[in-house]
């Protein structure tokens, strides 16, 4: 038994469980058109654009303002006495110890409110 035949057994089968029985002609259309839709699915799952890399602009204003604030983290790491390390994940986190405890600076950038 082929898949056409059995997909219109099955569109048959399903409608008289629904108490709605259906001609044979009418699960041949049904049929028909289900595997159009499936073949026409296939075809566009095969048919993948190609993702252009975006190229990741650097805010110079949040990267100044974080090497600022993390001259002023390693300042006061050296008046405490403890050794200076701080790290800077690309222009959006800073990353320092202070007294024995680990903290995580995060700069947001904010919109201008729409008018």
């Amino acid at each position: 038994m082929d898949k056409f035949e059995k997909l219109v057994l099955d569109i048959m089968k399903d409608a008289e469980e629904d108490g709605e029985p259906m001609t044979r002609e009418e699960a041949e259309e049904v049929a028909k058109m289900e595997m159009k839709a499936k073949g026409m699915m296939r075809e566009q799952a095969e048919e993948k654009k190609e993702r252009k890399a975006k190229e990741r602009k650097i805010d110079e204003d949040k990267k100044f303002l974080l090497i600022n604030l993390g001259t002023l983290v390693e300042g006061m790491q050296l008046n405490e006495g403890e050794p200076r390390g701080v790290a800077i994940k690309t222009e959006t986190e800073l990353s320092f110890s202070f007294r024995g405890n680990d903290y995580t600076l995060k700069l947001t950038k904010h919109r201008p409110p729409k008018k």
